[in-house]
């Protein structure tokens, strides 16, 4: 009977951690579908844990109670870079040029509008702008192309007029509160200025990579003041500059704490991988 005992160990310790298994993923289970909000540890253990078609699985669960289960949408949707010169000076960006720098533009409003032009001839619906930090460029500059894009197209197209890193630079050089920049915007115009320009939203990020360009409760507290001003926002993330999990995680907790705190204000959740080469 000793021997028969001694034999069985190591059975018992196949099984027993499977079952914690079986149980953690049946109590976060439970939760997905009861709408509870996962904490960052249990968001971790799936991370971790999980394989592709449980987690699949679970967000397709989640997707259907916002989303009709055989419905999906698409829209032709062009970027428009008006400039390049910025001063962020961010190491994971290969696009900008310095003030000055050889290779630096910033496009008329008549180069602007010619591009909006082809682009609706290929078919888009929404047109995004994204520069860059650049010095020349104030709240006043932006109100101005923007109120003209606007009188050229009236309802025809919908448009990201701008991101929140963008808005925050542009206040601040013209010495203006975020609330004071958001409501010139809106009398402009503006519909949406989106969450570009967050990639990875923790202060550990932001001082390995682009120091210059603000703190996580600086962005918050702009994006707070965008949409407290009757203006749309969106959530942005970018993944793949070698963030610790722990990073991501802390990113998609305190976008989560601002959508309990204002209402589910922003209307949406946009991630992609950042390209290292010649991006």
């Amino acid at each position: 009977m000793l021997v028969q005992a001694v034999d069985m160990l190591p059975i018992c310790e196949v099984i027993l951690p499977a079952n914690g298994y079986v149980r953690m993923l049946a109590t976060l289970e439970n939760k997905v579908r009861s709408a509870v909000a996962i904490d960052s540890d249990e968001a971790r253990w799936l991370f971790e844990k999980a394989d592709d078609a449980t987690l699949k699985r679970l967000a397709t669960e989640v997707k259907r109670r916002y989303h009709a289960a055989d419905r999906a949408t698409y829209l032709v949707m062009a970027i428009i870079n008006y400039t390049n010169v910025c001063v962020a000076n961010c190491d994971f960006c290969s696009f900008f040029r310095f003030p000055h720098q050889s290779g630096g533009y910033l496009l008329t409003s008549k180069q602007v509008l010619a591009k909006i032009d082809e682009f609706k001839n290929y078919g888009a619906t929404l047109i995004a702008f994204n520069g860059g930090f650049n010095p020349q460029l104030k709240i006043a500059n932006y109100a101005e192309l923007f109120r003209e894009v606007h009188s050229v197209y009236g309802d025809q197209l919908a448009f990201f007029e701008m991101t929140v890193a963008e808005f925050m630079f542009a206040c601040k050089i013209s010495r203006l509160s975020y609330k004071q920049g958001a409501n010139i915007l809106r009398e402009a115009g503006t519909q949406w200025i989106t969450g570009g320009g967050s990639e990875i939203l923790t202060d550990s990020f932001r001082q390995r990579h682009s120091r210059g360009k603000y703190s996580v409760e600086d962005y918050y507290d702009a994006q707070q003041a965008i949409v407290s001003n009757g203006l749309n926002s969106t959530a942005t993330m970018v993944i793949g500059f070698a963030e610790t999990l722990a990073e991501r995680l802390e990113h998609l907790d305190r976008l989560r704490r601002f959508q309990r705190d204002y209402g589910n204000s922003l209307a949406s959740f946009l991630c992609w991988t950042y390209k290292p080469y010649n991006n």
